[in-house]
């Protein structure tokens, strides 16, 4: 069994815990060590549970409490080696942490097994990533920033029993919301983000392969609402023939988490 609790979700910070409540992994750290710290202690967690980091790429809303929590816990960091890298030119990692290049075979983490795929995103070197729990049947995906969903990440996420997936924005609100021009062709791009009509055809994907329960992540605040995006998607699944609460659950994940962890 795996407990599974996005910590943050937005363009203001991603967090994700995944793990018991005595041990476990992040995956990001998009807010301050003091606010994952406080978010941790809300499901009853505490911060020292948190046995490595992993790290889907190095934009600021994903490693903003990287440094800080590193140093408090003195535990591993996990990247693809382009991300490392580059969190080292910005002086962001230094000699004093601990930080492990993901093998594309994965990693044992105090029972859990997490495995890397590639994602297609305007940074060094992202990375998604599948948990396996330590009954070896509970699974779940972490596929977020990401501009199209690739064969790759399709092969990786497929038969996972939760998919937390990129519903980042609403086509038609970004197209004539406040953005500049090129911000929206880098979001609309291949190696931007995925719309909530994207993400719903994915999600169609997966149900009909056995995925049952969704969380919808990374919404933007300026382009997207948790309405719309839930709606996008259970409409395109209703069309398919899959009812909510039937065939499959859905949340969206909250900017900051309220909820109590999932159960998987």
């Amino acid at each position: 069994m795996i407990r599974f609790c996005p910590l943050f979700s937005s363009s203001s910070g991603n967090s994700v815990y995944i793990g018991e409540n005595n041990a476990g992994i992040l995956i990001d750290v998009g807010r301050s060590a003091k606010q994952i710290r406080e978010s941790l202690l809300k499901i009853g967690v505490e911060e020292n549970a948190v046995k490595a980091v992993f790290l889907t790429h190095e934009h600021s809303d994903h490693i903003n409490g990287l440094s800080v929590f590193l140093k408090r816990n003195n535990i591993p960091v996990y990247a693809a080696s382009g991300t490392l890298l580059a969190l080292r030119k910005k002086g962001i990692l230094t000699d004093c942490h601990k930080d492990i290049t993901v093998s594309d075979d994965g990693v044992e983490i105090n029972g859990v097994f997490v495995k890397p795929f590639k994602t297609s995103h305007d940074c060094a070197d992202g990375r998604g990533y599948t948990i396996t729990g330590s009954d070896g049947h509970s699974r779940v995906a972490v596929a977020t920033d990401t501009g199209i969903v690739t064969p790759e990440i399709m092969n990786a996420i497929t038969g996972c029993n939760l998919v937390y997936i990129e519903s980042n924005h609403d086509v038609n609100m970004l197209k004539n919301g406040p953005y500049y021009m090129d911000l929206k062709r880098r979001i609309l791009s291949d190696k931007g983000h995925l719309s909530n009509d994207a993400c719903a055809g994915v999600l169609k994907n997966l149900v009909n392969k056995g995925t049952t329960q969704f969380v919808l992540a990374h919404l933007s605040p300026e382009n997207n609402t948790p309405h719309l995006a839930y709606e996008t998607s259970t409409h395109a699944l209703t069309e398919f023939g899959a009812l909510v609460n039937r065939d499959y659950q859905l949340k969206v994940a909250e900017a900051e988490n309220t909820a109590k962890p999932i159960l998987i």
